[in-house]
């Protein structure tokens, strides 16, 4: 049997050819993207700060429990990553544009890791709502290999059902009068 350890940092991996499954409802004429870059306060607060972010929420994707809480993500056992869902408006903010601003938020290359954040709940993860998308993604994860010495480990895969985080989690940042999280070493 694996390790507490171990299973933190390596979760069941979700095959590329995993079912997509759309998102909740979003504003109308808008498109969802989301992201796992680490503890997902601080990249809530970073993507809500964009231009044409029309509505984010944080929680949880990616693994294998039904309905997973924080706590229960924090143990390391249920394969989930923290996530953001944003919901944009392509008229004024592009998928590539939200994409640039994923690789400044947090650091690809370390694995299951952000800053002082440790588990596989804070790796790093590009979930597609599309064929589109995904091609994007991996276009945009080789043009930002180019620009860093370490290799990035950020997974791109299908966007499954967002396990919608507790109130006290969405927005938290701003509830806590607070513009990012107190250390960031991206």
């Amino acid at each position: 049997m694996p390790s507490f350890f171990d299973r933190r940092t390596n979760p069941a991996p979700v095959p590329a050819s995993a079912e997509r499954r759309a998102p909740a409802p979003g504003p109308p004429g808008a498109e969802p993207a989301t992201f796992g870059a680490g503890c997902f306060w601080g990249v809530e607060a970073a993507f809500r700060a964009l231009d044409g972010v029309l509505q984010t929420a944080v929680g949880f994707t990616g693994g294998h429990a039904e309905r997973p809480g924080y706590r229960q993500v924090c143990t390391g056992r249920t394969g989930h990553a923290e996530a953001v869902e944003v919901w944009f408006d392509p008229e004024r903010v592009t998928y590539d544009e939200l994409l640039d601003a994923f690789w400044r938020v947090h650091n690809p290359t370390t694995r299951n890791r952000q800053g002082f954040d440790l588990g596989s709940q804070y790796r790093s993860a590009i979930f597609t709502h599309s064929d589109e998308q995904q091609a994007r993604a991996e276009a945009s994860r080789a043009v930002e290999q180019e620009r860093r010495r370490r290799s990035i480990v950020t997974e791109i895969v299908p966007a499954r059902e967002l396990h919608r985080a507790e109130e006290s989690h969405q927005r938290y940042l701003e509830k806590q009068g607070r513009a990012a999280c107190a250390a960031s070493l991206a």
